[in-house]
């Protein structure tokens, strides 16, 4: 991984659905933009509920994206 990509780490069904479990891709600014290029990849991920991580910390709406973070995507938690 370079300074100027983010890593990618997907799981449970999220995975399945882009046939990985981690991409490295270019930097994106945002959260917004990140999912923009998903959606535009792996148009299956538009009609699927998942939720972001970034740096191991959850997310909510827009937010920046350092260099060299590590986004996780991560399916709906179920439990009890």
């Amino acid at each position: 991984m370079t300074l100027t990509s983010i890593r990618v780490v997907a799981f449970g069904m999220i995975a399945e659905k882009i046939k990985t479990n981690q991409l490295e891709l270019e930097y994106m600014p945002d959260t917004e933009v990140l999912l923009g290029y998903l959606y535009q990849q792996y148009p299956d991920l538009q009609h699927t509920k998942f939720s972001i991580a970034l740096n191991k910390k959850m997310t909510v709406g827009k937010t920046l994206i350092p260099l060299g973070a590590e986004v996780a995507l991560l399916p709906p938690f179920s439990g009890g």
